[in-house]
């Protein structure tokens, strides 16, 4: 049996810098992602996004974000295994056995950092939508310079919405927001820099009737829900950010504690089951909020705990990275 020290759930952000952390406490490392590529959310679903509530960077974009947590991950060789969904763990209190649809894997403790788990757009079932899409109408961007000169329809609310109207408005041709409500879930500033940029028309109150176009996108109608009023104009994309409707999946059928579509851990992040431990948007605890900042976080208390557990000569904090050789900055479980 190959036993690893520890095997990491999961390709994104905390699964990246888990692994790191795993590579500076001298623990054999394996991560599992179901992705063919790593970086998470990061690299799959909004590459071309900025981020802003990233330490140390005023803004940077996802893929950037990206490879920069894969590099660091990377520095201490962990083994990597992608395209395998771990179907099933067990923990016997000293190997934890993860199965997956390719393979079987042990290792002395495992951190499952699964983000949000299984995950799909919320669809718009408006005339038009699911004729055009691929065709002009987008639940993604994956190159923003697609969009440069191009009549643009973002829909949505939320964070992504915004911040892909700010993004594409000095690019496209033009750009109009559309939302159902005049309140919106985006964070302050973004819904400041949204409402006072002199390239993007507001639509407030108003919803998608339909989406017209041959064999691309060619024009859309948007009704006001307060008045019924319709409006039709020429658009060449439309891009819908309407949320996400997330599953765990295989993950709910493993005997973890589930509250709130998310696993239960302690303010050592640990789980229910022995040697397994969880950090990022997977999880739940109380005070939890679901930030790169802080899933990076519990990566880092995780796989200190994790380390301990192992081995009970090791100490939980074995110094700042800079002194990792001094012992008196140290504490004992």
């Amino acid at each position: 049996m190959d036993l690893y020290d520890i095997a990491i759930v999961g390709g994104g952000p905390a699964g990246l810098f888990g692994a790191y952390y795993a590579g500076l406490r001298g623990m054999r490392t394996k991560i599992i992602d179901a992705l063919p590529t790593l970086g998470g959310q990061l690299a799959t679903l909004y590459p071309e996004k900025y981020i802003y509530d990233m330490p140390g960077f005023p803004k940077v974009l996802a893929k950037d974000l990206a490879v920069g947590f894969t590099e660091q991950a990377m520095q201490y060789n962990p083994a990597v295994c992608l395209e395998e969904r771990v179907e099933t763990l067990a923990s016997d209190g000293e190997v934890v056995t993860l199965t997956t649809d390719r393979s079987i894997h042990h290792a002395k403790s495992a951190l499952i950092t699964a983000g949000v788990g299984a995950f799909q757009p919320k669809t718009l079932t408006a005339p038009g939508v699911q004729e055009l899409e691929d065709r002009g109408v987008s639940y993604y961007v994956r190159d923003k310079a697609a969009y440069a000169g191009q009549r643009v329809l973002v829909v949505g609310g939320g964070d992504s919405a915004l911040d892909w109207a700010i993004t594409l408005a000095d690019e496209a041709a033009s750009v109009t927001l559309a939302h159902r409500r005049d309140a919106f879930r985006a964070h302050e500033e973004t819904v400041r820099a949204m409402v006072g940029h002199p390239n993007i028309a507001l639509r407030a109150f108003h919803e998608v009737r339909a989406v017209h176009g041959a064999d691309r996108v060619e024009a859309v109608t948007l009704f006001h829900n307060q008045t019924g009023v319709e409006e039709t104009f020429a658009c060449d994309a439309v891009l819908l950010f309407l949320g996400f409707s997330a599953d765990l999946g295989p993950i709910k059928r493993w005997g973890l504690n589930i509250e709130r579509n998310s696993v239960t851990v302690n303010d050592r992040m640990e789980t229910n089951l022995p040697r397994v431990f969880a950090a990022g948007d997977v999880t739940w605890h109380d005070g939890k909020l679901k930030l790169i900042a802080t899933g990076v976080g519990e990566a880092a208390v995780a796989v200190n705990f994790a380390k301990a557990a192992i081995d009970p000569k090791a100490l939980v904090f074995p110094g700042h990275s800079s002194e990792i050789n001094c012992p008196t900055k140290a504490i004992k479980v």
